[in-house]
């Protein structure tokens, strides 16, 4: 009797371990979200949309993209962080998801998410934002454009994603360090915003080049300067803040997450095709010929990564302060 007791319980432990196994296997079983918090047009749109079809083919499941936008990505970074945490609902953020827990402190309202509610899969890009005004504007370098801002304080105005985003934070680092003032109008997002700049709503953005590369090819747009160190692949003749002797520096990263309590088996699966789908021949092409070149991070180098800048921009928006 014992004996077949032993049998039974062995035969079930088994059998349970046998479908564990098999659950853990067979994921993907149905298609998965990627939350772009930001409108079509963007920077994170626009890496979204190529990694999400080669993460569909090489997870044998659908990866639909869904633009949640609204509070600066505050409103699709939240709704992932509270998402359940079994991988079908992924984020992909920009930089800007290491300032907002902490603007909404500064501002005084209750914080839509934490940073550890979310866990990285990996870093795709890593751009440094662009200074860009319309190409009939008066301003034919930096150096025109910053002496009109500080003789006419308040006449112009920039355009960006939302308050504390990475086309705001950028701009008022700009503004602190050089003492100009220009007024802030937020959009929800960085296609709104280049909208507004070609329809002469706003008279400057900053913003990655993804998402502004085209424009100034095409004549409509042009770039005085950029955050990063030196000159860019897809904008040589544009010039750096620090080339010019301004100590500043910015970069709009875009990058995947899940909530933090997603599974390791599922992390990694994740983190493979994350890899997979950052050396597919198509996503490079796309990504590449918008003006932003693959700059991968796998989950643990991007941790480190993403760590550093979170405390940094805890000073900065700091410095920044309460915006209305």
């Amino acid at each position: 009797m014992l004996q077949k007791t032993i049998s039974s319980v062995l035969l079930t432990g088994l059998a349970l371990f046998s479908t564990l196994c098999f659950s853990q296997e067979a994921w993907p079983t149905r298609p998965l979200t990627m939350i772009v918090p930001f409108p079509p047009g963007g920077v994170a749109d626009a890496v979204g949309r190529p990694v999400a079809e080669a993460m569909s083919r090489i997870l044998g499941q659908s990866v639909i993209v869904e633009n949640k936008s609204g509070a600066g990505g505050g409103i699709g970074m939240a709704s992932v962080a509270k998402s359940k945490p079994d991988g079908y609902t992924m984020l992909m953020a920009l930089s800007s998801i290491s300032i907002i827990p902490e603007a909404d402190k500064v501002i005084g309202r209750e914080q839509s998410f934490q940073l550890n509610q979310l866990k990285p899969i990996a870093r795709f890009t890593a751009d440094p934002t662009v200074l860009a005004v319309r190409a009939d504007s008066p301003w034919k370098d930096y150096k025109s454009f910053v002496t009109a801002m500080r003789a006419n304080p308040g006449k112009y105005n920039f355009g960006s994603s939302g308050n504390y985003g990475t086309m705001h934070v950028p701009m008022e680092m700009l503004k602190s360090s050089e003492k100009f003032y220009m007024v802030h109008i937020p959009y929800t997002g960085a296609g709104p915003a280049i909208i507004g700049l070609l329809g002469g709503q706003v008279d400057a953005v900053a913003t990655g080049p993804s998402s502004i590369v085209q424009q100034i090819k095409a004549g409509k747009v042009r770039a005085l300067a950029h955050w990063g160190e030196g000159r860019l692949a897809s904008l040589t003749e544009v010039p750096s803040f620090k080339e010019m002797g301004v100590k500043i520096e910015f970069a709009q990263w875009a990058g995947l997450f899940v909530p933090s309590a997603t599974s390791d088996a599922i992390t990694n699966k994740l983190r493979e095709a994350a890899k997979l789908a950052a050396n597919d021949e198509r996503v490079r092409s796309v990504i590449n010929g918008a003006g932003s070149p693959i700059q991968y991070l796998d989950a643990p180098e991007f941790k480190v990564y993403w760590d550093k800048e979170s405390a940094q921009m805890v000073d900065v928006v700091k410095k920044i302060g309460k915006v209305e």
